[in-house]
C-alpha cells in the first residue's frame, strides 16, 4: 500500500531530482524521495543502535522502530 503525500521542496532540490530522472538515473521523483527517506531512516536507526551500544539509551523505546525497519526491503538504487 502507498499513501500520497504533498511536500514542498526548494527549487534547487527539485531541479536536481528532475535531472536524475531525465538522465535515467531514477525512474521518478517519487523514487528519489523514497530512497532518500529510506536511507535517512536507516541512518537514524543505526545512530540509535550506536547510542545503545555506548550505553546512552536516550529514547530507547525502539520496539516500534525495529518492527518497522524489519518490514523494509533491502537497500536499492534509484531505479
Amino acid at each position: 500500500m502507498t499513501i500520497q503525500i504533498t511536500v514542498r521542496l526548494d527549487d534547487d532540490l527539485v531541479q536536481a531530482v528532475d535531472a536524475l530522472v531525465a538522465e535515467g538515473r531514477a525512474r521518478s521523483r517519487a523514487a528519489v524521495v523514497e530512497v532518500a527517506l529510506e536511507r535517512h531512516l536507516r541512518r537514524e536507526l543505526a545512530t540509535r543502535d550506536v547510542e545503545i551500544l555506548r550505553g546512552d539509551p536516550s529514547g530507547t523505546d525502539l520496539d516500534a522502530l525495529a518492527a518497522w525497519s524489519h518490514q523494509l526491503p533491502a537497500p536499492r538504487g534509484l531505479d
